[in-house]
């Protein structure tokens, strides 16, 4: 028998993680929590059915890295949410995941205290807590399922999730949003093409069957119903934004020939603000704009926000952050947040009961 290795050999380590039931037990959810997940993924369903005249509004920080800032930030948005419930239906950004295009911070669950440590366990009950108290204050949350392992440690205290650019042509990534709990958006590809992201709708409507893990940790074979729910998110792309009415109109015949549903969720940063969070606001107006002047398609809205605007680089004193400011893309800041919901809010209040009926 041959003494050369073969298996592993760029493995340097491997660790036991906490199952998702362990977790589950450690951190359960409460009955307010409940109520908060299941009613509001029943909202967005009638959103996207067009039996809820509401725009739904994802609207946060672009990550998640200071647990006491995120919950400051919460219970603003809970407040505006309460004034414009009658037209917008806002979901916090609670993003703890983030792809990088070569190396960097991957986020809270996998850094949580973003000095390289990697506790990936403190990371996870560190992010399900925060979860279950935002969902407590009875805000719904969304996060992009990036990891296809993590879902099973939080996806149920998630009301929406976001498939990213980079992931929309990952069959893996198709295959767990075929399972996923909530309702997901895909976003168009990097270059601003629909193919890629229409393509995927279609691939998660189905049953699928692949590999993953059970709540026991276990490896299994995990077989999905299909998510009926899977939706178009348009954040521009190389050849720049796409939100503007033309590009709408061509992200609706494309979805028709496809036979999808005109569901178009418009994500107001990135390419479609040319990496310009300020001009986020802008986009939004124009979205409104679009509704007021007929357009039946666009139900949903993504925004970049924070308590304050902009982003910054992590220093290597932690203690040298400053509060409430992002440490991934830049966002706007809570006051250009809320005057811009509420601008959006007043537009839209008389003109959407009619709009889909």
């Amino acid at each position: 028998m041959s003494s050369k290795a073969v298996d592993n050999i760029n493995v340097e380590s491997q660790e036991i993680l906490i199952t998702p039931e362990q977790l589950k037990a450690a951190t359960p959810m409460s009955e307010a929590a409940t109520n908060t997940v299941a009613e509001s993924r029943e909202v967005i369903r009638n959103i996207l059915d067009g039996k809820d005249h509401r725009l739904f509004v994802v609207i946060g920080p672009c990550s998640i890295h200071d647990v006491d800032a995120a919950l400051d930030y919460a219970q603003r948005l809970k407040q505006l949410s309460d004034k414009v419930a009658d037209t917008l239906y806002i979901v916090m950004r609670v993003y703890f995941e983030k792809p990088r295009t070569t190396v960097g911070w991957k986020g809270l669950i996998n850094d949580p205290y973003l000095n390289d440590t990697f506790k990936i366990e403190e990371g996870l009950s560190i992010g399900r807590k925060l979860l279950l108290q935002i969902a407590e204050m009875g805000l719904p949350t969304s996060t992009e399922a990036l990891d296809p392992i993590s879902p099973q440690y939080i996806q149920d205290c998630i009301s929406w999730s976001a498939i990213g650019a980079r992931t929309t042509e990952s069959q893996t990534h198709r295959e767990m949003a075929s399972g996923l709990s909530s309702s997901v958006g895909f976003k168009n590809g990097t270059d601003g093409g629909l193919e890629v992201a229409t393509n995927a709708i279609k691939s998660a409507a189905k049953p699928h069957r692949f590999l993953g893990i059970n709540g026991q940790g276990q490896v299994s074979i995990i077989q999905t119903k299909g998510n009926a729910y899977a939706h178009m998110v348009l954040r521009g792309g190389s050849n720049g934004p796409n939100y503007d009415s033309v590009h709408i109109a061509l992200c609706e015949a494309a979805l028709e020939k496809a036979g999808i549903s005109k569901n178009i969720m418009v994500d107001c940063s990135h390419a479609n603000s040319n990496k310009d969070p300020s001009l986020q606001p802008l986009v939004m107006d124009n979205v409104a704009n679009q509704i007021l002047e007929g357009n039946k398609s666009i139900v949903g809205l993504m925004v970049e926000s924070n308590i304050h605007e902009g982003n910054q680089s992590i220093p290597a004193d932690l203690s040298q952050l400053q509060y409430g400011v992002s440490v991934t893309d830049g966002c706007i800041s809570w006051e250009t947040t809320e005057a811009a919901i509420l601008s959006m809010h007043e537009k839209l209040k008389s003109v959407l009961p009619g709009r889909r009926s």
